[in-house]
């Protein structure tokens, strides 16, 4: 082969090498646009819009419930700092049966989906020596921020069996520590070993599909996909409920729970 001939045959070569790149480096990036645009197309038809709600009550008819008086003495900052009497929290029923403290929470019908950690804080205070709030609900992960509004020693201790559990003692007031639990768990029971009337209980969630019963013994849930759900209802001394409600896109649906009757409770 002449010098000519092989400088062709290199300039040949180049050419078609380059031709061949740049052709398949095209045909790619259509093709990953293309899919990337059909996903997002399929997702958007397949999504659930978040219009539905279930709200209700729960109701006791159980015994009279009467709450004994906590009694402080141990610790004179505690007494002293309730001008009034603090009574028990496990259990209050209101004049027409209204049962509070009652964490609800969809249990079953959400399995597959995701949901983002939340940006806002959920506040733990530690104020006139008990725990606000009682009962409380908190997404995996999100901060929960505990807090000593007294001037005495209290400690925070949480004791989950799906997460990490901590003891922490808070001597000084305005103290504020975070915390965060990173598995769901129906309840986590938090006390102070110091004062031992204080308890709470913290329902973690990986959804934001829960609410706990207050005055009047009302709870919502808000924004659900429409769907059906198993509904669980959580009380401290007297058990769980659990009913399976169905709701449609911009629907509304009612659920009673009635504690204290016959076959309720678990």
């Amino acid at each position: 082969m002449t010098k000519v001939q092989q400088l062709f045959a290199v300039s040949l070569t180049v050419s078609m090498l380059a031709a061949a790149c740049g052709g398949g480096g095209d045909s790619q990036t259509a093709t990953t646009d293309t899919g990337s645009s059909a996903t997002t197309t399929t997702a958007a038809a397949t999504a659930k819009p978040a219009t539905a709600t279930v709200k209700g009550v729960v109701l006791y008819a159980g015994a009279p419930v009467t709450n004994p008086k906590i009694k402080m003495g141990a610790d004179p900052y505690c007494e002293t700092s309730n001008t009034a009497p603090v009574f028990d929290e496990s259990t209050v029923v209101g004049p027409n049966g209204e049962l509070e403290n009652v964490f609800v929470y969809v249990k079953t019908g959400l399995e597959g989906q995701t949901f983002p950690t939340p940006e806002a804080t959920v506040v733990f205070d530690q104020r006139n020596c008990t725990y606000h709030p009682h009962v409380f609900g908190i997404m995996t992960n999100q901060k929960l921020e505990i807090l000593n509004s007294d001037a005495t020693l209290h400690n925070v201790h949480a004791v989950p069996v799906n997460s990490q559990e901590f003891n922490v003692g808070m001597p000084n007031q305005g103290m504020k520590i975070s915390k965060s639990f990173k598995k769901s768990e129906i309840m986590v029971h938090i006390k102070c070993e110091v004062h031992p009337w204080m308890s709470a209980y913290a329902g973690v969630l990986d959804h934001p599909y829960f609410a706990v019963a207050g005055k009047g013994g009302t709870y919502e849930l808000p924004k659900l996909p429409a769907g059906t759900y198993t509904l669980e209802a959580w009380h401290e001394k007297l058990g769980t409920q659990t009913q399976e409600v169905t709701v449609g896109e911009n629907g509304l649906a009612e659920v009673t729970f009635n504690f204290g009757t016959a076959g309720s409770g678990s």
